[in-house]
């Protein structure tokens, strides 16, 4: 995980008006709109890289309840289309989302109700996809 984290720090874009991490109680106010627990993934990626820009994909943030990333609304917006409620989205692409598991696998959800894992971790996605987008 660290070497991943090193490798997306070193691609960001954000320039001179880098956006902000959350910290804990940010994650647990948006635990709680969200009525569920987040991963243990989705919140290390979330304290670690969240505030970074990389390619053409954003993935949800939490630090700015103003941003259209901002992760309860992208979620209420994801399970109103259809995103099975026990999954969080962690990226919009177009109609469909990427999805985070309790297990902290990923997949990617496009309108069917079953969403098989792509990935072991949020780090595989991180690199296999946002990296490269």
């Amino acid at each position: 995980m660290f070497d991943e984290i090193d490798e997306l720090k070193a691609a960001d874009q954000s320039g001179d008006y880098p956006m902000e991490l959350p910290n804990e109680v940010q994650l647990v106010e948006v635990e709680e709109q969200l009525l569920m627990a987040m991963p243990s993934d989705l919140r290390t990626f979330q304290l670690t890289v969240s505030s970074l820009v990389i390619g053409s994909l954003e993935p949800v943030t939490i630090a700015d309840p103003n941003m259209h990333t901002y992760l309860p609304e992208v979620a209420a917006e994801a399970w109103s289309q259809g995103v099975p409620r026990h999954l969080i989205p962690i990226c919009q692409r177009g109609e469909d989302y990427y999805v985070i598991r309790e297990d902290n696998q990923i997949g990617l959800w496009q309108g069917f109700d079953d969403v098989e894992p792509k990935w072991e971790t949020i780090w595989d996605w991180a690199m296999e996809v946002w990296l490269i987008s």
